[in-house]
């Protein structure tokens, strides 16, 4: 069960409505509020049971993984794996397979993604959007926190000071800045943003400020998954949930006691149309990290486009000293 939804062939696609034009064609535009709703609870618990018991085999497209000669110096390390928005846990299940012939990953939906009911329009704070990643590193036994682990941010929280912090091609801030400011060359100002975006999501009403944005699912394919495999596009447009913009527009007091003192690991990604190279270069530039890594070829989700490259990488972080 817990592959079904992922390990489609393509005729089986094609009887959902994803693989073949002729049914597309034969079928309505836009489903049913009801059918949508439907899709979408399969496609979540499907990808659900993918991280409690997935297991490498031929479910993941034939992946052949090589282990290095160094796999035995990293057994048993913890990988917090932690979405971007609109994303959630679903969204590592090829990187969890992989991840877990070497340590032990872990990921985790953040307030209202993934399969966490809280109403996205009610997550006004990082503090609430982050919460859960919080309450896990809190609730670690004590042999574990001071334990190094490996934590992949999709949006710019780092977690501990104990731990590595890889930013994969994600909003890695400095103080006094807002996640929103990352985009501002391409978007504009916050406030034109707010008044002028198509995408924003008015939870409480048109009179009162927006709380949330999510992106069609056209500009979705163009931004998000220009290189990624037709069947894990098919997954996230089924998956994904409005992004809190409350987060996104929070300016961040990061201390140099904690995040400061943190080891930070950067990926970029060189063929991304959400966050350019350019973009990527310049935070990297502002807020110089630890080591950064470069995986060609991959859009702004590698975990779908490159995943292998992509543990590849966090094999070689988690084994650096």
């Amino acid at each position: 069960m817990g592959n079904k939804f992922i390990c489609m062939t393509k005729n089986d696609s094609m009887n959902v409505g994803i693989g073949s034009k002729s049914k597309r064609g034969s079928m309505s535009k836009k489903r049913s509020s009801m059918e949508e709703e439907s899709l979408h609870k399969k496609a979540l618990a499907s990808s659900t049971s993918c991280l409690k018991d997935l297991k490498m085999g031929p479910c993941l497209g034939g992946l052949d993984l090589v282990l290095p000669e160094f796999l035995e110096s990293i057994k048993m390390k913890k990988f917090v794996l932690i979405h971007g928005e609109g994303f959630g846990a679903w969204c590592w299940y090829k990187t969890i397979a992989l991840l877990e012939e070497s340590g032990l990953p872990i990921a985790l939906d953040l307030t209202g993604s993934g399969i966490d009911l809280t109403d996205t329009n009610n997550v006004t704070t990082l503090a609430d959007y982050s919460k859960p990643l919080i309450e896990h590193l809190q609730n670690l036994p004590e042999d574990e926190k001071q334990w190094r682990g490996l934590h992949v941010v999709r949006l710019g929280t780092f977690p501990s000071e104990d731990s590595k912090a890889v930013f994969l091609c994600a909003t890695m801030i400095s103080d006094g800045q807002r996640p929103f400011d990352v985009f501002a060359e391409e978007l504009g100002s916050a406030e034109l943003f707010m008044q002028e975006s198509k995408f924003l999501i008015y939870g409480n009403g048109k009179e009162k400020p927006p709380t949330g944005f999510m992106f069609e699912k056209q500009q979705l394919q163009g931004l998000y998954f220009n290189q990624s495999p037709s069947k894990d596009v098919a997954l996230a447009m089924v998956s994904m949930r409005p992004a809190p913009l409350g987060p996104m527009m929070e300016t961040l007091s990061l201390s140099s006691q904690k995040y400061g003192v943190g080891r930070r690991f950067y990926i970029q990604t060189l063929d991304n149309h959400a966050l350019s190279p350019d973009v990527q270069e310049k935070l990297v530039r502002e807020n110089p990290p630890e080591g950064v890594y470069k995986i060609k070829g991959s859009d702004q989700c590698p975990f779908f486009s490159k995943p292998q490259s992509l543990h590849k990488i966090l094999l070689d972080i988690a084994q650096i000293a």
